[in-house]
């Protein structure tokens, strides 16, 4: 007998849930049932759009429906831990958009709320999930790079709209909080957790970082090296160094084009892999842990530490000084 699949709900009618109903028409393991907009004529004309059953003209009304299992959750930055909060206590799990805040204690505060309610609670790292992060995590354990030394994690495009959510400061927009949140999930996934930042940042019109570079520094003298930005040329780019050689991924965070790109002293090699959904995947993920099949990949541990890296880089961008953690 097959499992049943985990019935989600979206809030918001957002731009990356487009991603996320394509990856759920994929499985057969989720299944997409309903929709919510502040609005209900837009909410009915989404849900209308997308192939979804049942359209709520406000968000509680969503987490009121019994029918649910889990929500997904792609509003403003600054609404996550609110909305996270507030869909664990109607019972739902949750699987929000990173970055769920920049601020580790409401981090903790919702996976406080999580646990006392026996829900999941997952940041949407898509990028994790896909099998081109496990191949390179594969090879690294292999040694394939012998001692990893440094790590280089990029991530931009260019962006003008003063009115798009990335750029309001008020919506807890900017270049780190939209991507160059992956850089620092990379940097962390390859090293650990950093024992010192250093951070520099440019300032835009609408007061929040367009662009942003930083240092960190881990234990045993492993070094990364971040840059994000609104104001820059598209870069999608993370490479891992080691004292035997280098592995570069092209397109680390999407794997639109998935392939690992192994760079030694001799030459270099190229292995290739096919285009895997990485939404369908994290949907899947936290699918399996809501039905007791899998565990999740993402937790507390990580999005806290996530959270604190955020918090530390835009302190120290702040004070123009390092900061430890």
């Amino acid at each position: 007998m097959g499992i049943e699949p985990v019935r989600f709900g979206v809030l918001s009618t957002a731009k990356i849930n487009q991603a996320v109903l394509a990856g759920a028409r994929d499985s057969k393991a989720v299944e997409i049932r309903a929709v919510a907009s502040r609005d209900q004529t837009r909410a009915d004309t989404y849900a209308a759009a997308n192939g979804i059953d049942r359209a709520y003209g406000s968000y509680d009304a969503l987490l009121a429906d019994p029918e649910l299992d889990a929500v997904y959750i792609s509003l403003p930055n600054s609404l996550h831990i609110e909305w996270s909060v507030r869909a664990l206590e109607a019972g739902k799990h949750v699987l929000c958009e990173k970055p769920l805040s920049a601020r580790a204690v409401d981090v903790e505060r919702a996976y406080d709320v999580a646990e006392r309610v026996g829900r999941f609670l997952a940041e949407a790292f898509m990028w994790r999930h896909n099998p081109q992060t496990a191949k390179l995590q594969e090879l690294i354990r292999a040694g394939a790079l012998g001692e990893i030394r440094q790590i280089r994690a990029a991530f931009s495009f260019a962006l003008a709209d003063e009115q798009n959510v990335r750029l309001r400061a008020e919506l807890d927009g900017g270049a780190l909080m939209d991507v160059g949140c992956y850089c620092v999930s990379g940097a962390r996934l390859l090293a650990g957790e950093p024992e010192t930042v250093f951070a520099s940042q440019v300032i835009g019109p609408t007061g929040v970082d367009v662009r942003l570079a930083a240092l960190l520094r881990f234990r045993g003298d492993v070094m990364a090296q971040i840059h994000c930005g609104f104001d820059l040329p598209a870069e999608s780019r993370l490479e891992a160094i080691g004292s035997r050689g280098s592995i570069v991924l092209h397109d680390p965070w999407h794997a639109r084009k998935p392939g690992l790109e192994i760079r030694r002293d001799d030459g270099s090699d190229r292995i290739s892999l096919e285009p895997t959904n990485s939404y369908r995947l994290e949907l899947e993920n936290l699918a399996g842990a809501i039905r007791g099949v899998s565990a999740p990949l993402l937790g507390r541990e990580d999005a806290v530490a996530q959270a604190r890296v955020i918090e530390a880089l835009y302190r120290s961008a702040a004070g123009g000084t390092p900061v430890s953690l």
